[in-house]
């Protein structure tokens, strides 16, 4: 059974070649956290008392303007980042789909980048070898695949990553931004993996602008401010509390958010 859980944790990064603390200060303003005035090196408490428990079937969004949080927040999650202060445990397989394009190498195929990104997700190469050719397909790049990265658009760079990151079966997913370079088109076809995706996934965690996004796989969401947790319930509820008005009567959705089923329930 997989789950994540976080209590009152914080998450600080010193500032050793700060010249000027007020310099920082008046630089950052509200983004990144708060700066702390302690010492005699200025510290940023990127994240502050943060408790969370998030069990098998969650499919949770994380909200917040730039700066909030989040990104902090999903490499707790992941693990990379350890609390300064306070505790995590996190039970499962972590696929931390946080950028696109790490584990990707522009000078080599994109066959070889197939094999590359998904050792990177936590694929053995065997496993990468009997999917490169539903990824293939996929991703409509026909004999490209056989050119160095480097002589792709970014579109195209999209596409691959977007291939290999929807071939995996993780049991904790946690999605960053970084979807949408593609055509219109093409999107409709990678939201439809995207979906399996999701429902083949144990925990979700997704970090996103859209809230059509988050409504298609999210149904409760976690507001970031500032490094806190400002509110953690229904999607509808704190999207509506978020923004100011509800999305969901713009969008012309129903009342519930859909649900995407996972290996298990909340």
């Amino acid at each position: 059974m997989v789950s994540i859980d976080v209590w009152n944790a914080s998450v600080d990064f010193p500032i050793f070649d700060a010249k000027s603390r007020s310099l920082k200060k008046l630089a950052l303003g509200k983004v990144g956290g708060k700066i702390g005035s302690e010492g005699r090196v200025p510290i940023i408490e990127a994240l502050h008392d943060i408790s969370l428990s998030l069990k098998e079937g969650s499919r949770v969004g994380l909200v917040g303007h730039n700066g909030a949080g989040k990104s902090t927040l999903l490499r707790l999650l992941a693990g990379i980042y350890e609390p300064t202060r306070g505790h995590s445990r996190i039970i499962g397989k972590v696929a931390p789909v946080f950028d696109l394009g790490v584990g990707m190498d522009p000078e080599i195929s994109g066959y070889e980048n197939i094999m590359i990104r998904g050792l990177y997700l936590g694929m053995t190469r065997k496993q990468m070898e009997a999917r490169v050719d539903d990824i293939s397909a996929f991703t409509e790049l026909g004999d490209y695949l056989q050119m160095p990265l480097r002589t792709y658009s970014t579109g195209m760079r999209v596409r691959l990553a977007l291939g290999v990151v929807t071939s995996i079966n993780p049991e904790i997913l946690l999605l960053d931004e970084g979807i949408g370079a593609v055509d219109a088109a093409f999107m409709a076809k990678a939201r439809d993996r995207l979906k399996d995706l999701v429902a083949r996934s144990g925990l979700l965690v997704f970090a996103n602008h859209s809230d059509e996004f988050l409504a298609e796989f999210c149904d409760t969401a976690i507001w970031m401010d500032e490094g806190h947790v400002k509110m953690h319930g229904d999607l509808r509820e704190v999207l509506t509390a978020y923004k100011g008005y509800d999305p969901f009567e713009r969008m012309h959705m129903p009342h519930e958010a859909p649900v995407l089923s996972g290996n298990g329930g909340e």
